[in-house]
């Protein structure tokens, strides 16, 4: 097959998932979120342990910010958490009636942390607890999608 072309059966595709912009390049580790499973959570890029610490792996992938808000600087730190601990719950490592409230005030607490105003990350705070149930639920989770059309396995 001439690789400078796409397409057509036989091919073998690529597997993603879609909806990130942003890419962890170091190892990054949240001490204390306060968020304690049952049990030590390990998946490929993410680990919660019994002392509430959530070490996210280098070459994590995340979409940052939600919602109607500029992605900031003071944003960052609390979205990489929050969307870690969202997607746990996603794939059902964290139950998402336990959990959730736990990982939006998480995501205000580092929000004001990393200095944003007090207003802002209550805003921020209400709303992942209007409009992010969602993204927590298991029933969601990011779909693989095939490259390309057509292509086999």
């Amino acid at each position: 097959m001439n690789p400078g072309r796409s397409g057509g059966k036989g091919m073998k595709c690529i597997a993603y998932n879609g909806g990130y912009k942003y890419q962890l390049k170091e190892e990054y580790t949240f001490a204390d979120t306060g968020i304690i499973p049952p049990a030590t959570i390990t998946t490929d890029f993410i680990v919660l342990d019994l002392a509430g610490n959530l070490t996210i792996a280098k070459g994590y992938a995340w979409d940052g910010p939600s919602g109607p808000t500029i992605d900031t600087k003071n944003f960052m730190r609390g979205s990489l958490a929050h969307d870690a601990l969202y997607q746990l719950m996603r794939e059902k490592h964290l139950d998402h009636d336990t959990y959730r409230e736990a990982a939006d005030r998480l995501l205000q607490r580092l929000c004001k942390e990393d200095g944003m105003w007090a207003l802002r990350a209550w805003w921020v705070y209400q709303g992942v607890r209007i409009f992010g149930d969602p993204a927590a639920d298991p029933a969601r989770n990011r779909p693989v999608v095939r490259a390309p059309d057509g292509c086999e396995g």
